[in-house]
């Protein structure tokens, strides 16, 4: 239930992500990619097919073991996106977008520490 809770938190965080950098790409005449084809973008922290197809296969504490590994790993992308973001000259300098860039980046490093403390739990359980 707790990791229920946790996944269930995070798609609406990640819907409302989206939804604000649809907006803003919009409001500058900028092509809007579909969500739904965002798999297949090469972006740090996506999920290969092989690993989705994992997650899949997997079930009871292996999937929450897998499903949290994996979901650390996107949100270490989420990151690395801020980053290269701040770190490109100009970029980020107007408000609204450093101020949502900034509260990714925090509330990544948040949902991150969360699970890193569920899979420990997980970890200390069963052993591996």
């Amino acid at each position: 239930p707790e990791l229920r809770k946790l996944a269930e938190k995070i798609d609406i965080s990640q819907q409302d992500e989206i939804g604000f950098m649809q907006q803003w790409l919009r409001e500058r005449g900028q092509v809007v990619p579909d969500p739904a084809d965002m798999h297949g973008m090469d972006m740090p922290g996506m999920l290969s097919d092989e690993e989705l197809a994992q997650l899949d296969a997997a079930r009871g504490v292996e999937f929450e073991k897998l499903f949290l590994e994996f979901m650390i790993r996107h949100h270490e992308g989420a990151l690395i996106m801020v980053d290269e973001l701040f770190a490109t000259p100009g970029a980020g300098q107007d408000p609204d977008l450093f101020r949502f860039a900034t509260d990714v980046d925090a509330d990544q490093r948040d949902e991150i520490y969360v699970m890193q403390g569920m899979l420990n739990t997980l970890n200390q359980r069963g052993g591996s």
